[in-house]
């Protein structure tokens, strides 16, 4: 015969005699009808507690300009979500400036979180930056005051090793060249299996890139520390630039929308990307605020904006200066081919395929950044 407790609830208010008798578990059979008509008649109501769901342990890696900001913003205000550290890196602008902005916003939220100074140039490459896109300071030159808060003490490469070990499952946003994460995957390797996910902003795959025919920004400063990551084992989830572009693109009605919000954040959001949007406009000819960074948070908030996933081995291009940074993705699969073998081995062999973003709902994005932002 099968034993089944009563009622399998946390009572509230009980007397010690009725907690004794909950307690208990019975036979079914073993106790007269009348007995347990009675006893539910008088039981107290029963109060439910249920844990706290627990917040995710976001860390991002950052080369704060315009659409880093406001990336940063939405993961700040996300409240599921714990953001354990921040780290930056050369990129847009250099470190130090970039270590300004990141605790600039970070103090705009209200948020406290460290934040970590990293790499100042490329593993083996001149460091060049965007600062053409995103103006002088990254933030459209708008003249924000000074943080009052500052960096930590300990180098971002240390910071990223120390956190992942601290945060089992831990999800790494990277915004920015891969330079911090490739230095601390070759100090310690190990912490591949600790990262839930990696989602990374970066690439152009199978379509045309930002500041080559070929690459995307981010793989193209650095495409050592790409091919790094990119071969280290971590499930990477590749969010390129073409995401952000098209129906993705910020415009004026979605302006007019966000600055109604008539909130500090909001009118940061519009007012540091002005440089950006004239730049993308003379760039690509589309009028409006493309937010690659903030696309890619969407998508590490909840993966489920991404619409249409598939998983590939990823390259990185490094020997080649016509298509340098390019991420080559293996879309058809066919790098196990004979005639590709030996190309592809070091990827075949760890056997570890990047989740590559092809499409995203639009009308969820652009939610998702209106959340942020009200």
């Amino acid at each position: 015969m099968v034993e089944q407790p009563i009622r399998n609830r946390q009572v509230s208010g009980s007397s010690p005699l009725v907690g004794s008798i909950l307690s208990i578990t019975y036979s079914y059979s073993s106790l007269p009808a009348e007995f347990i008509a009675t006893f539910v008649r008088w039981a107290p109501e029963p109060t439910f507690c249920y844990p706290s769901p627990v917040p995710r342990a976001f860390l991002i890696d950052t080369d704060t300009a315009s659409d880093d900001a406001v990336a940063l913003i939405m993961a700040l205000r996300a409240p599921d979500v714990r953001v354990v550290a921040i780290t930056t890196v050369a990129g847009n602008v250099p470190v130090l400036q970039s270590t300004r902005n990141a605790l600039y916003t970070v103090e705009l939220c209200g948020a406290n979180v460290p934040v970590y100074t990293g790499a100042d140039k490329p593993l083996l490459r001149t460091y060049q930056n965007a600062t053409w896109f995103h103006g002088r300071d990254g933030l459209g030159d708008h003249n924000y005051p000074s943080p009052h808060q500052s960096a930590e003490g300990v180098h971002a490469v240390d910071a990223i090793i120390e956190t992942v070990e601290a945060n089992p499952g831990i999800v790494i946003v990277t915004l920015a060249p891969l330079t911090n994460l490739a230095l601390a995957l070759a100090k310690k390797p190990e912490i591949v299996a600790k990262v839930g996910r990696c989602v990374v902003m970066g690439g152009a795959p199978c379509c045309e890139g930002n500041v080559t025919p070929s690459a995307e920004y981010n793989i193209w400063v650095d495409p050592e520390a790409a091919r790094i990551v990119m071969h280290s084992g971590l499930p990477v989830e590749l969010v390129g630039w073409h995401l952000c572009r098209g129906d993705a693109v910020v415009r004026e009605d979605d302006i007019a929308r966000i600055l109604g919000f008539n909130n500090p954040l909001a009118k940061f959001a519009i007012e540091c990307n002005s440089h950006a949007r004239h730049a993308y406009k003379v760039q690509t000819r589309e009028d409006g605020i493309a937010l690659p960074d903030p696309v890619a948070m969407a998508i590490a908030l909840d993966p489920s904006i991404g619409t249409n996933w598939s998983e590939h081995y990823v390259d990185v291009e490094t020997q080649s200066e016509l298509t340098r940074g390019m991420t080559v993705v293996d879309r058809l699969n066919v790098a196990a081919d004979e005639r590709n073998q030996a190309v592809w081995a070091p990827l075949l062999e760890k056997k570890r395929r990047a989740k590559v973003c092809w499409t995203i709902d639009n009308r969820r994005w652009k939610e998702a950044l209106f959340s942020a932002l009200r």
